[in-house]
This record gives C-alpha cells, structure tokens and sequence, in this order.
C-alpha cells in the first residue's frame, strides 16, 4: 500500500519550503541587490539617510542572496591581455647585479677591475681587465647558480655563465626563462583578481588561457577602457640607492644606474642605482594615514626579509639619500636619518586623500611583474543583457508553458501534480543557484531550459509504467506503487548519465560551459528529487483523502 512516514513528508515539505525562500530574492532583484549594495557601504562605517533607505527595501531577516548574472545577461567588460614575460628577464639580471660584484670583489687582486658593461636585456656583460683568470671569475660567478624548482627544468640551473674575450656573460638559463614565464604569468592572474576584488565587483571571470595570456570577463562595469584601468596601473614601488641629483634629463646615468624624474618638483631628475634595495614584493600592508604636518601619505610595512633589508641599508647608509620609487617616478628622496629596524614607513608627497587611498589599494595588491598588452577589449552595454534576459524569459516562458499543458492534456490530474512539482523544481533550482552564489549566462539559461524536459520526462516513465499495471487489473494503490518502483532505475540511470556528462564538462570546461553544466548538474539533482518525491507524495495526499476505486492517468 501506499504510505509516507510522516518524518518524510515534513522533510520533503520543508525542503521545497527552504527552495521557494531562497530563491524568493530573485523575483525582486533589482531591489534587493540595491539593499545589499547599501548595506555592504553601511557596514564599512559610512551612512546616510539614503543608504539606510536603500538597505530598507529588502528586509534583513530574509535571505538576500541572488543569482549573479553573467558578462552576457548584465553587461561589462571583456578584455584579453598577453602578459609580456621576458619584462621580467631584465629586471631580474638588474637584480643580480650586486650579487655578482659582490662576489667577484675578493677576487680582485686576481682578475682585476670589474666594470658592468651595457647588456642584452636578458643578460649581463661583466669586463675584467685582467682575462688570463677568467676561469676563476666564471667559477666564482657559477657559484651563485641555483637550481631550477620545477620538475621540467630538473638538473637545470637558473643561470648560464659562459666567458667571451674580457668579458663574464651571465644569461637566464632555457629552462629558468620557462620557470619564469609560468610564475608571472600566475603572479599576474592572482594580482589581477586582487585588484579587481578591491574594487568589489560581482563574480568576475579571470583565467589563464594558453601559456601567456589571460581572460578577463567583469560583469556590471562601465567600460573596457576603466576595467583597463584598473588592473592596468603597475604601482611598482621600489626603494633606491640616490646617485645624485640635477635637472638634465639626457646626462649620462652610467651603466647600471638610470634617470628618473620627481613626481612634485618639476624639472627635478634623480640619478639612482636601477638595483633596488627593496621592493613592493616585500610589502605585507600599505594603508592611507596623515604625516606628521596633517598632509594624506600611505603607511607601510614590510615582511620579515623586506625588513632586515631596509633596516640593514639604513644602518649602514646614515645620511645618504634615498629614493622612493613609483612607476618609474621618485615620489620623494628623503636623507636616512637614523636605522630604521621595525621594517615600517611612510610615503609623503603631494597626495589629495583620494590618491592616497588609491596608492594604497594597489600597493596590497601588489605590482604586476610585468606589462600587459591588451588583445582584444569590448564592451558589452547593459541593453544587449536586457535583451538577452528578455530572450532567456521568453524561451524558458515557451518551453515552460508547453510542457504544462503537455503535461495536463496527456495525464490528467497527475499531470497536474507533476506540473506543481515542476514550478518547484524551478525554484529549487534557483535557490541553490542563489545559496552557492554562482552566476547564470545564457548557457545557464538553456541549461535550465533542458532540466524542465528532464524532469517532465521522469514523470513520463513512471505515469506510463502506473498505465501498465493499472491494465494488470491491479488496484490503483497497488498500480501506483509499482510504477513508481519499476521506474525508478530507468529515472536514475537516465539522470546519473547525464550528471557524469555535466561534472565532466565543470571539469574540463571554462567560463559559459561552466554555467551550463552547474545549472544542468543542480537541475538533474533537483528533478529527480520532485520526480520521485514531491510528485509521489501529492499523489499519496490525494489517495489518502479520496480513496477513488479506479483512476485516470
């Protein structure tokens, strides 16, 4: 006979109940994002009585979670940037340098003077007067040589030191260039996800594609050209040795050093050492603050290694000059007064609050280590996503509709109870879209569109096996629980099949395909629940209220 524990039917009750809730937001979203967007200001300290208007539309004991729309439904910006790695390739030479002449130093009562000599990019030059030791110069310079720590460049080293005439040549090694270009390009990705979560934009796409270049998809934003600008600006801060000071822009800076202009003082050029004592890298927080005299600065601080750097530079360099550097711009150069060991600062110039604020932000999410070239940008305005949400309505409304009165025409008062099932589904489906905050595109759309068939077919395979058993001349009880069981297997090997195909393509897939495939796994898990459950158990409500001696279905 046919019966339900009551534990179960208030479990499946409840469930269906928690579905409708959270997905309740959606139908008011526009309100409700616009509560939450207030309410998110509010919390950081600061209200008015239109913010706390705007977080009263939606009230706080409901769930406020919504399903994000995609690039395609909300609009935004697409960008696709190649990230030029071998920037890094000079940069990190410049940072051998003093490594290189401080070990050749003891040598020199064998190998002479040493003088850098202009370089490749990606290499160093370094002249000796005294060549009939080279072999002792290149085996005190391949001793800084280390190993490559990636399981392709195993037994390589990171560097290739090699003697021409008076020269040492010091090249990156094949195998540390491959090293180095993996690590920037993933140091670039995870900067710019930094960068634009600081900016607290909803559900940005960013990832890797192919081996230098990176995808980068922000719904709800303005334009390429300010999504450019966000993650565009490098704020690679550096702190140099000062050389001098003068206002000749085309002097000659001397090899390893170069000429930068002050960012306050028009017409002001600094000569400072290109190695730097320490950089941005060694940051662990930037924060605005006021200096002494009241004006907006940034403070700053420093990492463990970062710190005893700058403490040992300031200890040794008491009254020398010291250039902080921003993007190629001496912010200020002030004279080391004392040691400065707690690894801690502050940058003064001529910043308003808001830049101060702004060169904070980027200094915590740290400097990209090296340019981006943009590829391919657009802009995707808030229309075309109106009419793609409007189309996905319109489709779904369609495709809804149909298989409601499918339903109701070919089964009757069943069809009746799987289309309340069906109306649940849905909204079961986007409540757990909302409760795991992904983001629906017009994939996910059709992915929901493909659930509905999925879940009316369940409702097909076990109406038409409960026909089967009525024609047995079995009782309707009995009829309707057969068919319920013999179902069953075909229901579970049709939807676990297609839930392998949905968890592959989440595996392998990317972006669009991604949101096709969620919507399609949380739907088959949904259909399946209403199919089997909610239907039976309304079914089972109405027989146990009627008791008819014969059925339709």
């Amino acid at each position: 006979m046919l019966h339900f524990d009551t534990w179960k039917r208030v479990l499946i009750w409840l469930l269906c109940a928690a579905g409708l809730i959270l997905a309740m937001p959606n139908a008011f979203y526009t309100r409700v994002e616009q509560s939450n967007d207030a309410r998110a200001v509010i919390e950081t300290g600061m209200t008015t009585p239109e913010l706390e208007a705007q977080a009263g539309q939606w009230p706080a004991f409901l769930p406020s979670s919504l399903v994000n729309l995609g690039l395609d439904l909300r609009g935004g910006a697409h960008l696709l940037a190649e990230v030029r790695v071998a920037d890094v390739y000079e940069n990190r030479m410049q940072a051998m340098w003093p490594e290189i002449r401080d070990v050749l130093r003891p040598e020199r009562a064998s190998i002479g003077t040493i003088r850098l000599q202009p370089s490749a990019p990606d290499a160093l030059r370094i002249r000796i007067s005294q060549p009939e030791n080279m072999a002792r110069a290149l085996e005190v310079v391949r001793g800084l040589a280390r190993p490559v720590q990636t399981l392709s460049g195993a037994g390589s080293t990171d560097i290739v030191v090699s003697g021409d005439g008076a020269e040492i040549v010091v090249a990156l090694s094949d195998a540390e260039k491959l090293a180095s270009d993996d690590r920037t390009v993933k140091q670039a990705l995870e900067i710019i996800r930094r960068r634009i979560d600081e900016v607290g934009t909803r559900e940005p796409t960013i990832q890797r594609q192919g081996t230098e270049r990176i995808l980068i998809q922000v719904p709800g934003i303005g334009s390429a050209a300010e999504l450019k600008a966000i993650i565009g600006t490098t704020a690679q801060l550096t702190f140099n040795p000062v050389v001098g000071r003068g206002s000749d822009p085309d002097a000659s800076a001397g090899v390893g050093n170069k000429i930068l202009p002050s960012m306050d003082q028009e017409g002001v050029y600094y000569t400072i050492e290109a190695a730097p004592v320490v950089t941005g890298e060694d940051l662990v927080d930037a924060q605005p603050s006021f200096d002494q005299n009241g004006r907006p600065a940034v403070s700053f601080r420093f990492d463990t290694t970062g710190a005893r750097k700058f403490g040992d530079y300031t200890r040794d360099n008491i009254g020398a000059p010291f250039a902080i550097v921003l993007d190629d711009e001496v912010i200020s150069a002030p004279v080391i007064q004392s040691h400065i060991p707690g690894g801690s600062g502050i940058i003064t110039g001529n910043f308003t609050v808001e830049e101060s604020t702004n060169l904070a932000v980027l200094l915590r999410a740290g400097a990209l280590p090296a340019g981006l070239e943009f590829l391919e940008e657009r802009t995707i305005g808030p229309e075309l996503g109106a009419d793609s949400i409007e189309a996905g309505k319109v489709a779904t409304g369609i495709a809804f509709a149909g298989v409601l009165i499918f339903m109701g025409l070919s089964y009757g008062l069943f069809g009746l109870f799987a289309n309340i099932a069906l109306i649940l589904n849905i909204a079961m489906i986007f409540g757990l879209l909302s409760l795991i905050g992904a983001t629906l595109t017009l994939p996910g759309i059709a992915g929901i569109v493909l659930t509905v068939g999925m879940a009316v077919d369940a409702n097909v395979l076990i109406f038409e096996r409960i026909r089967e058993e009525l024609k047995t001349a079995r009782g309707p009880a009995r009829a309707i629980e057969l068919g319920y069981e013999k179902a069953l297997s075909a229901i579970l090997d049709a939807n676990i099949t297609t839930f392998i195909t949905a968890v592959i393509l989440f595996a392998i897939g990317s972006g669009p395909v991604r949101g096709f495939a969620i919507t399609l796994g949380l739907g088959l898990i949904t259909s399946v629940f209403t199919a089997i459950y909610v239907t039976r158990l309304l079914i089972v409500v109405w027989f146990e209220r009627r008791r008819p001696k014969t059925i339709e279905v």
